[in-house]
């Protein structure tokens, strides 16, 4: 085939998206890299859970949009690390989150034949709030949805090395290449009026000298997992909650494989039940070694329950690709959400959506939720999206400037969403009239928001 055709091939356009190749992957000994365009309004960087709604939200409104994102997938921790049962866009009795990500959700359920929760019921644990989706048909809605909107979309690719000058960001997108023809040593260059980091852990904002700052101590981060072929009224529990307790003594399980008791483990299918100490994934090596802890725990703990009585035939019969984290880096923002700000419900002249979830700091004996007063349903203002210092560039998700217990909450899936729809409008706007992000008219925002369907705070 010639190369030209090829590339053709390579390219698949639904309504003005493309999926760009940066290389002919059918003839890699001479590698092809202009599939890409060089110049863009908005460059987001990470398609996961706000990277992908800030994409669609900027196409949406006009603005040339490239998301680029290292998985093969977008959707991040609900399609990777398989936590996908996003919450909470209901708070007291009404809906506090909506927008592109919930009418996605819904979508989502509806194609699969699923139930929403009952929503007009204040439900006894937050968790029955969250609504539990296929991650394997989430994934392609979600990336239909990316393509629709006509923004271009790069997998196995990263952003690296961003600088502003005269008023544009210049970038290098790093892909991933056949080795035999050096095609590795290549990166294309991009430009960009805005940049949206959606990366998870700053780097983007990061690699531009902005300053972003961790804890010693992280969240542990868990390998989701489901275990079937086994009837529970079978299990001696009590009995299996002391041979738990005795092979974590003698070293044949750790402390952090299975966090709770066994009825609780085994109704559930040990989905979520385990910890991973000090679980990054902010390089290769960070994502290879936790993703291989988390994997490793999982067949222990497999190898441990087929020598107990009734679970002989146990089976795993899901895996997620990635141990799912859930703390890195925040930025330093021009405003900080403390813990105080958070569960005070702080109302910020520039907030840009709700967040409802209970102070959710995990830890390495399991986690102690701790819910909001009646009531409160928190805020995150614009400026706690924007690093301190900086001009055109914008950091949403669980990256967010907060401090630690604070962003234990912020961290999950809808506010996320509601991030992602925001810097998306922001940076679309902006780079739509061609001014910078401090230039930009508040009430415009708003207003472009709300017509988008979501819901904005009054001020």
């Amino acid at each position: 085939m010639k190369r030209r055709a090829f590339v053709a091939c390579a390219l698949s356009t639904i309504a003005g998206g493309k999926l760009l190749a940066l290389a002919n992957i059918g003839d890699c000994k001479n590698p092809v890299s202009l599939s890409v365009e060089n110049d863009y309004d908005v460059l987001i960087a990470g398609g996961g859970t706000s990277g992908a709604i800030a994409a669609i939200q900027a196409a949406r409104l006009g603005a040339k949009t490239l998301l680029v994102e290292r998985s093969t997938q977008p959707g991040g921790t609900m399609t990777n690390a398989g936590v996908c049962h996003p919450g909470i866009f209901h708070a007291w009795g009404k809906q506090v989150i909506s927008g592109i990500g919930f009418d996605i959700v819904k979508k989502c359920v509806d194609l699969n034949g699923d139930l929403l929760p009952d929503f007009s019921k204040e439900p006894k644990r937050h968790w029955l709030h969250q609504i539990w989706l296929n991650p394997f048909l989430f994934a392609p809605m979600l990336e239909e949805e990316i393509l629709s909107s006509g923004a271009h979309v790069i997998y196995g690719a990263s952003v690296a090395g961003a600088r502003f000058d005269s008023g544009i960001w210049t970038a290098s997108i790093l892909p991933l290449c056949d080795t035999q023809s050096n095609s590795f040593r290549q990166t294309v260059p991009i430009r960009a009026k805005l940049i949206v980091d959606c990366t998870g852990n700053a780097s983007v904002a990061a690699s531009a000298g902005f300053e972003r700052f961790s804890n010693s101590e992280i969240q542990p981060g868990t390998q989701i997992y489901r275990f079937s072929s086994y009837n529970l009224s079978d299990i001696d529990i009590p009995a299996l909650d002391a041979a738990v307790k005795e092979a974590k003594k003698k070293g044949i399980l750790k402390e952090q494989d299975i966090v709770g008791g066994m009825r609780n483990f085994l109704n559930t299918g040990g989905f979520n039940q385990q910890h991973v100490l000090d679980a990054r994934n902010v390089c290769s090596g960070a994502i290879s070694e936790t993703s291989a802890r988390g994997r490793a725990a999982m067949l222990r703990v497999l190898r441990f329950l087929k020598n107990f009585k009734g679970l002989e035939n146990v089976k795993v019969s899901y895996l997620a690709p990635e141990t799912g984290v859930r703390e890195t880096f925040r930025i330093k923002g021009e405003s900080v959400i403390t813990l105080d700000d958070y569960t005070s419900a702080k109302l910020w002249p520039d907030s840009i959506c709700y967040c409802f979830y209970p102070v959710d700091l995990h830890h390495a004996h399991g986690v102690n939720p701790k819910p909001l007063d009646r009531g409160k349903v928190p805020t995150i203002p614009l400026s706690a999206l924007v690093p301190k210092g900086s001009e055109n560039i914008l950091v949403a998700g669980k990256c967010v400037s907060s401090d630690r217990l604070a962003n234990s909450a912020l961290r999950v899936q809808a506010p996320c969403m509601a991030m992602g729809q925001a810097a998306g409008a922001a940076a679309a706007l902006c780079a739509k009239a061609n001014i910078s992000l401090h230039n930009l008219n508040f009430n415009l925002l708003v207003q472009t928001l709300r017509a988008n369907g979501a819901i904005v705070p009054n001020a």
